[in-house]
C-alpha cells in the first residue's frame, strides 16, 4: 500500500507530522512491510509555518499512483488551490483512492472538484472560501463521504490516518497503532 502526505512552502507542521508518525506506525507496529508512506512536494524539500526545512520523499504526481493521499494545511494553501497549473498535476480518482485533507488542505479538495455538494470540514478561517465550491460546511473534527474525509483541528489527524489505516486493513489494525500514542491509563477513544 502507498501512501502519500502533499506537503508544500508554509505548510502546519503536526497536520504533516502528525498523520506521517501514525500511519508509519502500521510498518513498525504492524509488521507490514509493503505499507510506504511518502511526503510529497514540489520541490526537494519544504519549510514550514514554524521554519522546520525538511526533504521530500519524491513530487507530488506520485501520489497519483497511492492507494491514500492526504493534504496537508497552512498558509501555503492559500497561493495553491488558486493555482491551475500546480492543481492540473493531480490525476486523482475518488473511485480508486482514499483522498483526505487536514484543515484549510479541504480547500485543496473543493478546488479539484472533491467537495461539491458534499458536507466537508475545515479550519473555521476558510470555511466561507470553502463553502465557495459548493460545499456544506460543518463544525465537526472528521467528516467522511466514502473516500473522501476532511478533518479539522490538527489533533484531528488522528482520526484522518485511522479512517485510512480502518479502511485499508482493518479496525484492529487501527486500534494496535493507536494504542501506541493513547496517554498512559487512557482506553481507546475512537473506532
Amino acid at each position: 500500500m502507498k501512501i502519500s502526505i502533499i506537503c508544500f512552502d508554509d505548510f502546519t507542521d503536526l497536520d504533516v507530522f502528525l498523520p506521517w508518525d501514525l500511519l508509519n506506525r502500521v510498518r513498525l507496529v504492524g509488521g507490514i512491510a509493503d505499507w510506504e508512506v511518502k511526503i510529497l512536494g514540489t520541490q526537494t524539500s519544504h519549510v514550514s509555518t514554524a521554519g522546520l526545512k525538511i526533504p521530500m520523499h519524491g513530487m507530488i504526481e506520485e501520489a497519483n499512483w497511492s492507494d491514500a493521499v492526504l493534504f496537508g494545511s497552512g498558509k501555503g494553501v492559500q497561493q495553491l488551490f488558486q493555482d491551475p497549473l500546480y492543481l492540473s498535476r493531480f490525476k486523482l480518482s475518488a473511485d480508486k483512492q482514499l483522498i483526505g485533507s487536514m484543515c484549510s488542505g479541504a480547500l485543496l479538495l473543493g478546488a479539484m472538484g472533491f467537495l461539491t455538494g458534499k458536507q466537508a470540514t475545515t479550519y473555521p478561517t476558510v470555511a466561507d472560501q470553502l463553502a465557495s465550491f459548493g460545499v456544506e460546511v460543518v463544525n465537526e473534527s472528521f467528516v467522511n463521504n466514502g473516500n473522501i474525509s476532511t478533518a479539522a483541528g490538527c489533533l484531528a489527524g488522528q482520526d484522518l490516518s485511522s479512517w485510512i489505516i480502518k479502511t485499508l486493513i482493518g479496525s484492529e489494525m487501527t486500534n494496535r497503532v493507536l494504542e501506541t500514542v493513547q496517554p498512559v491509563g487512557k482506553g481507546l477513544s475512537i473506532f
